[in-house]
């Protein structure tokens, strides 16, 4: 198991006293657009300094490796507190300064980084390498850069060697031919790095605006027209894409694993499943993929500007190949609400809603909610007992169509209640009374639930009107908008959180998420990030006010299903196998991590611990289920008119049949039929 580092942000030298001016005034304006809509909108002073200034270091030199202390401690000394009275006075040349200094770091790494490469290391020397989980102080003093970086470079070599075979005599054996081979790619990769860093064409000013809103709160983010465009596509079920799905694989070559058969990859007739990607285009900037962040490469190939990608690809050990394609519009599969019918000793429908994504551009797209009335109507035709909704991995989206979404399984009544800054309280109503699915309902949510999924899913566990079953959710409860600058301005946009919503208890998942009624236990579910872990997220709080409201089911039925279900979950092999396998993890992860000997003998060591973890949780028997999983009626006259979906429509089966949450979820809907 590889750790990757990655670079967030690519960056640019090239800002000059007139940017410096320009970044003010775009920062003076969103700070007036903030505290006139923000929820809770700050002062502009120290803490906002430091807040900036801070992250804004973690995210050009989260290693460590580039600032000298003495570089860091100057800056620290003139802006750390003073970014407030500069943006105030409308002088952000520290922006020039930091990045100047930053762009001397990254040739001096460069310079040093050549001459070990020309140089040999001592293997024999006896030194530790130890590594942080989180970030830590400025530390690189000038006379120890080159120390860092052998240590850093020698502990990458040992680490590479380490993956080619578990036999570690082997490697002993042919260390030295290993040796050259590794250190010349390590080498190459990361002069690469830090070249694509000095020619990148992006500049440093959005991620100033970035900091700035993200102090008011996590979600609150600037937009360029671009990033705008960008965010509005991903939250439609349909938006510009080659057509391609692609993957990483043990050597960390990015590969197409997916050719979709009504994309514009496929139409070009040159592109097949497994072809490396070796370099990405846009034909202005290119990007060589082995020396790019990872985040680079998904935005050159995500972003709408970018119509016209030019990928040179390699099949197998043939030659490189260039292959030009014009991006079209096309419906995500993987973002579309689907359904399937799960026969076990009575049918019952299960509904994937991947996210809550709406037409927000009004292009007579439909929305998710749309799409889930179509596949219930799909559902009911095959008469089923009961519903499965998946939200695992459902990020939220538009609240509109979450409203939507409760309203046909609530007959009527109070959803939620909205907060604006001047503590003006909205109450949410059932749109449209009346219900479209009128039977028992079971809900899987997981630590990536979020926002939307969590208004929806608190919403039906209020109202007694579904079972909630699986990890607590991410713990985001506001809302936001996208506004421009300036009634004119048609390049400069923010998403600005306006309101915090609160269950029909008067209470809040905000920062703590929506608490399921049984636990299943996730693998990772302890290192997926939470609201709490970002520094200026909102605390929990609740207003005081109770709403009238008639629950479906007596908490009677719902405490003793969720009592035999929880009986159920730790008596079971596989959800007891996830703790262990977490357990695993999080000492892997979380525990504070010895100082490494710098020695094949002791990194070989390290490694066998995560790949012997890795291949725990890659070979982790999830096979030994086999539900029942099979299309709708409907859908299988669908996929008779449509065979190109077939594929997609297969591998959606196969992973459910072997879903256990899926399997509790069932065993949760018979039960209930039992008793009723």
């Amino acid at each position: 198991m590889k750790v990757f580092s990655l670079i967030l942000f690519l960056t640019t030298f090239s800002l000059s006293a007139q940017n410096s001016g320009h970044t003010c005034e775009i920062l003076f304006k969103i700070n007036t657009l903030l505290q006139k809509e923000h929820i809770h909108p700050k002062p502009i002073d120290d803490s906002l300094s430091v807040y900036i200034f801070d992250s804004f270091i973690d995210e050009l030199d989260p290693a460590r490796s580039i600032f000298l202390k003495s570089e860091f401690d100057l800056l620290s000394q003139k802006y750390r507190l003073t970014i407030d009275d500069k943006i105030k006075s409308q002088d952000c040349s520290f922006l020039t300064e930091i990045t100047t200094i930053y762009r001397n770091g990254l040739l001096r790494n460069k310079s040093i980084i050549e001459k070990i490469g020309r140089g040999t290391i001592d293997y024999q020397r006896k030194d530790t390498i130890r590594f942080y989980k989180k970030a830590f102080p400025v530390y690189l003093l000038d006379n120890e850069v080159e120390k860092v970086w052998r240590k850093k470079i020698q502990y990458e070599i040992l680490d590479d060697i380490t993956e080619i075979s578990q036999n570690l005599d082997s490697l002993k054996t042919n260390f030295i031919a290993l040796e050259i081979k590794s250190k010349n790619s390590i080498i190459q990769n990361e002069l690469c790095r830090i070249t694509t860093l000095l020619n990148s064409q992006t500049n440093f000013e959005e991620s100033i605006y970035n900091h700035f809103c993200s102090y008011f709160d996590p979600h609150t983010t600037y937009f360029s027209n671009d990033t705008k465009s960008s965010f509005v596509s991903s939250m439609s079920k349909e938006h510009l894409s080659m057509g391609i799905n692609l993957s990483m694989n043990e050597k960390n070559e990015i590969i197409i694993d997916e050719v979709d058969p009504n994309g514009p990859a496929f139409q070009t007739g040159k592109i097949k499943k497994g072809d490396q990607i070796i370099s990405i285009s846009n034909q202005k900037d290119t990007l060589l993929v082995s020396c790019a962040s990872l985040e680079s490469i998904a935005n050159m190939i995500q972003s709408d500007t970018n119509k016209n990608i030019v990928l040179t690809l390699k099949r197998n050990s043939g030659k490189n190949f260039d292959v030009t394609i014009e991006k079209q519009v096309i419906e995500d599969e993987e973002n579309t609400v689907f359904s399937f019918i799960v026969k076990k000793s009575e049918k019952i429908g299960y509904l994937k809603i991947p996210s809550f994504y709406a037409d927000l551009e009004d292009n007579n797209v439909k929305g998710c909610a749309d799409d889930v009335a179509k596949e219930l109507i799909k559902l009911e035709k095959d008469n089923i007992k009961g519903l499965v909704i998946d939200l695992m991995d459902n990020g939220g989206g538009s609240m509109e169509e979450a409203v939507k979404l409760a309203s046909m399984f609530i007959d009527s009544g109070a959803f939620s209640i909205i907060l604006d800054k001047d503590n003006n309280r909205t109450i949410i109503e059932d749109p449209y009374e009346g219900m479209l699915y009128k039977g028992p309902i079971v809900i899987l949510i997981n630590s990536n639930s979020a926002s939307a999924s969590e208004f929806f899913a608190s919403i039906m566990q209020d109202y007694n009107r579904a079972l909630l079953i699986g990890s607590r959710t991410l713990g985001k409860a506001t809302m936001q908008t996208i506004l421009p600058l300036e009634d004119n301005d048609d390049q400069n946009f923010v998403k600005v959180t306006i309101n915090k919503f609160y269950r029909i208890t008067g209470k809040s998942h905000q920062g703590t998420g929506v608490v399921p009624n049984v636990k299943l236990p996730e693998i990772y579910e302890n290192i997926y990030p939470k609201e709490n872990d970002f520094p200026t997220a909102f605390a929990n709080d609740s207003i005081n006010i109770r709403l009238k409201f008639r629950p479906y089911l007596k908490n009677s039925l719902i405490q003793t299903l969720t009592e035999n279900s929880k009986k159920r979950v730790s008596n079971d092999a596989y959800f007891n196998n996830v703790q262990a396998i977490n357990s695993k993890i999080d000492s892997l992860l979380n525990k504070t991590k010895r100082a490494i000997p710098m020695t094949i003998d002791a990194v070989f060591e390290e490694q066998k611990v995560k790949n012997d973890l890795w291949e725990e949780i890659s070979s982790f028997d999830e096979k030994k289920l086999n539900l029942n999983v099979d299309n709708s009626t409907v859908n299988k006259f669908l996929l008779a008119l449509y065979p190109t979906d077939r594929v997609m429509n297969q591998l959606q089966i196969d992973a459910l049949k072997a879903n256990h949450y899926l399997n509790e979820a069932t065993t949760i809907i018979q039960e209930f039929n039992a008793f009723k």
